[in-house]
C-alpha cells in the first residue's frame, strides 16, 4: 500500500496565500496583514460570510487595498458569485503598481474563470500573467502558469461543458506541452527539475488519453510517470500516482479499481474528494458518495482543484436533494 499524503499544507494557504502575499509585500514588508490571516483562519473554519464581511469591512477603510480585493474576490468564486468576484478583480488589476502585482492580480482573474469551467477565458487571462514571467526569463514560472491554464481546461472538458471537450482536450495539451518546453529552459537546470517537468508531462499525457478513451496510450504514460518517480529524485511526486492509476481506471469503467487507487492519493485534495464521489456513485454507494461531494464542496482554495471539484459537487449535492 502506497504512503498517504502526509504533513500537507491546506491547499488555500498553498493557493490564494501565494497570491496575496505578493500583492500585500511592499519594500521591506515581509508578512501579509493581520486581516489576511484572519480571513484565511476563517475560510478554513467553513465560515465564508464572515471572511467576507471582514474583507469588505477592510474596503471600506481601504478601497483600493489589492489583498483585500483579491481576498473578496476569491470568497464569492468560492460561493458560486463569480461574476461578482470578478468585479474585485478587475479593481485589483486596475490598480496593481506593480508588474509582478498585476500578474497576480490577473492570475486570479484567471481562477474566476475556472470556477466557471470556461477554459478559453482562463487562458486569455493566464497568457497575462505568462507574458510577465516571460519578461522576467522566469522559466520555471512559466512553466507553472502553463501546466495551471492546462489543468483548468482538461477538468472543464468533463461533462461541465461536453460541447466543447474536444477543443478544450486540445488546449489542454497545448499548453502542458509549452509548460514542459518552459520549464526545461531554466539555465543550468537540476536533474531532479528535469524529471518533475518529465513526470508533469507524461501525467498529463496519461490523463489526456484517458480523457479520450484510449486506454491503452493512457496506461503507457503511466508507466512512464512511474519510471520517472522510481528514479528517487523527485518523492514528493509520488503521492500523484495512485491520484494517476484512479482517474485512468475511472474514465476506462474500473470503478472498484479506482476507489482503491484514489483512496490512497491526497485527501485533502477537493478534486480526489470529488473523483471519491463520482467513484461511489458509479458503484452505487449513494451515502459515501454524499460524503465525499461534501467534503468537496466546502473546499476554500482558489486554484484549479476546487475551482472544478466545489462548484461541480455542490451541484451534484443540489440535484440529489432535489431528487429525494
Amino acid at each position: 500500500m502506497r504512503a498517504g499524503f502526509r504533513g500537507s499544507i491546506p491547499l488555500f494557504v498553498l493557493a490564494l496565500s501565494v497570491c496575496l502575499a505578493a500583492l500585500a509585500q511592499g519594500p521591506g514588508q515581509q508578512e501579509q496583514p493581520a486581516f489576511v490571516k484572519q480571513g484565511q483562519e476563517l475560510m478554513r473554519a467553513g465560515k465564508l460570510e464572515d471572511a467576507l464581511a471582514l474583507y469588505r469591512q477592510t474596503l471600506q477603510t481601504s478601497p483600493d487595498s489589492l489583498p483585500a480585493n483579491v481576498a473578496a474576490g476569491s470568497v464569492l468564486d468560492l460561493m458560486g458569485r463569480s461574476k461578482e468576484a470578478r468585479t474585485y478583480f478587475q479593481k485589483a488589476i486596475d490598480k496593481a503598481d506593480t508588474p509582478e502585482r498585476k500578474a497576480m492580480a490577473e492570475r486570479s482573474m484567471a481562477m474566476s474563470y475556472a470556477f466557471e469551467g470556461n477554459c478559453a477565458k482562463t487562458l486569455e487571462h493566464e497568457s497575462r500573467v505568462l507574458e510577465y514571467y516571460r519578461s522576467t526569463n522566469n522559466f520555471y514560472q512559466q512553466g507553472e502558469i502553463l501546466d495551471e491554464g492546462a489543468r483548468v481546461c482538461i477538468d472543464a472538458s468533463d461533462d461541465l461543458h461536453p460541447s466543447k471537450a474536444k477543443e478544450d482536450l486540445a488546449d489542454a495539451q497545448k499548453w502542458y506541452q509549452a509548460g514542459r518546453d518552459a520549464g526545461l529552459k531554466e539555465p543550468d537546470i537540476k536533474s531532479a527539475r528535469v524529471d518533475l517537468w518529465n513526470f508533469r508531462w507524461e501525467h498529463a499525457q496519461a490523463r489526456l488519453a484517458a480523457r479520450r478513451g484510449d486506454k491503452a496510450e493512457a496506461l503507457k504514460h503511466v508507466s512512464a510517470a512511474q519510471a520517472i518517480v522510481e528514479k528517487g529524485s523527485i518523492p514528493e511526486q509520488k503521492p500523484f500516482l495512485p491520484y494517476l492509476e484512479g482517474y485512468v481506471a475511472f474514465y476506462a469503467g474500473n470503478y472498484g479499481l479506482a476507489g482503491e487507487e484514489l483512496l490512497q492519493a491526497n485527501q485533502n485534495d477537493p478534486f480526489i474528494q470529488c473523483m471519491m464521489a463520482r467513484t461511489y456513485g458509479k458503484l452505487g454507494k449513494k451515502d459515501k458518495a454524499i460524503e465525499y461531494y461534501r467534503k468537496a464542496a466546502g473546499g476554500v482554495a482558489h486554484n484549479p482543484p476546487a475551482a472544478y471539484a466545489v462548484p461541480y459537487a455542490k451541484g451534484k449535492l443540489a440535484k440529489m436533494k432535489g431528487a429525494s
